[in-house]
């Protein structure tokens, strides 16, 4: 099957927005207007704004429960990423719409900061970003992430990342000094070692090799750093984990994390059709071992299942993960956040 995917991005498909009751279709192929996919595809970004800057979820599932989210859609073009479901309530859709039409929310360091300040406000570590990679390519123009990071060092606010993005190198001196007060940690999604895969797995995000080497900067820097395994794709990158904590544990990671794809929504259908560009001989049964996972379905919504998978498969894949942290980060850990430093309307809490 030939691939009609944009260079650089993870599909080319724009499935129908399941909230939208209009659909736009190409009936004759000799019309005057460009199939999308044929046009040229340039990022556009939108200004939002936000109505809270701190998302909360009481999943068991996800180690925290606050995080914040300065951009919605991602210019990454991960295949697999759950959040393209999210953008269709957007009225954009999961395919090409993430990966071009990036909301950017203008005024979220502002409602941060009025939330940080509020008297009743308690400090809990906020993750960046829960949703969408918060060091995604927009950050290079608009810089939201980095403001966040000075405003959480002005209050002392604990602050978790996670990232595919060398873009993070910028703010080194920023999360040095959050380092030194214990407010950060810092997590690198790597998944694979193989630059071919990451083309066209995560078309924008950065080598292997480079967040591996930003590992050591990092840690060389006093900054804790720990890794993502992040999703575990069954016949395609599975595999590659025990390396990979090797690496990462060689170059100063402290931690190691991972989870399995889940293809919820409308995922499946963007997955099926990437599979039977790049690996049509393997789709079947690529297919057959997620479902496996997942009690026989691709779409997972079960708390703990959702995340590690169930049956033979998972509990080979739980073990080769428990085997290779004990070879490699054994005794490792991150260190704890300091809660007690917080500055609430620019002045300590004594009590």
């Amino acid at each position: 099957m030939k691939s009609n995917f944009p260079k650089g991005r993870g599909t080319g498909n724009r499935p129908d927005n399941l909230y939208e009751k209009n659909r736009f279709v190409r009936e004759h192929a000799e019309g005057m207007d460009l199939d999308e996919t044929e046009q040229r595809l340039t990022t556009e970004y939108l200004m939002v704004s936000s109505k809270t800057a701190i998302s909360t979820n009481d999943s068991p599932d996800i180690p925290l429960s606050s995080s914040v989210n300065p951009y919605q859609g991602c210019e990454h073009g991960c295949i697999y990423c759950y959040a393209r479901n999210s953008h269709t309530y957007w009225g954009y859709d999961a395919g090409l719409g993430f990966e071009s039409k990036i909301l950017v929310k203008k005024d979220i360091v502002s409602s941060l900061r009025r939330e940080f300040e509020k008297k009743r406000y308690k400090p809990n570590p906020i993750m960046l970003s829960g949703n969408t990679d918060c060091y995604q390519p927009a950050e290079r123009k608009f810089k939201l992430t980095a403001k966040i990071l000075e405003l959480c060092l002005e209050f002392c606010h604990p602050v978790s990342i996670i990232t595919k993005n060398g873009l993070i190198e910028r703010d080194l001196p920023t999360l040095k000094l959050l380092a030194e007060k214990r407010l950060v940690h810092v997590y690198f999604s790597i998944n694979h070692l193989d630059p071919g895969l990451k083309r066209i797995l995560e078309p924008r995000t950065a080598t292997a090799r480079k967040k591996i080497e930003l590992i050591r900067t990092f840690s060389e820097q006093g900054i804790p750093c720990g890794i993502m395994v992040a999703p575990l794709i069954p016949g395609i990158n599975t595999e590659a984990m025990p390396e990979i904590i090797r690496q990462a544990a060689a170059a100063g990671a402290r931690k190691a994390g991972y989870t399995v794809v889940r293809l919820n929504g409308q995922l499946k259908e963007l997955f099926q059709e990437w599979l039977e560009v790049h690996f049509p001989d393997r789709k079947h049964k690529v297919m057959h071992q997620i479902e496996s996972l997942h009690a026989g379905h691709s779409n997972d919504t079960e708390w703990g299942r959702r995340i590690k998978g169930d049956g033979i498969l998972a509990d080979s894949i739980a073990g080769l993960f428990r085997a290779s942290v004990r070879k490699h980060l054994k005794g490792e850990k991150m260190p704890a956040f300091d809660l007690d430093i917080f500055k609430g309307n620019g002045q300590l809490n004594l009590f």
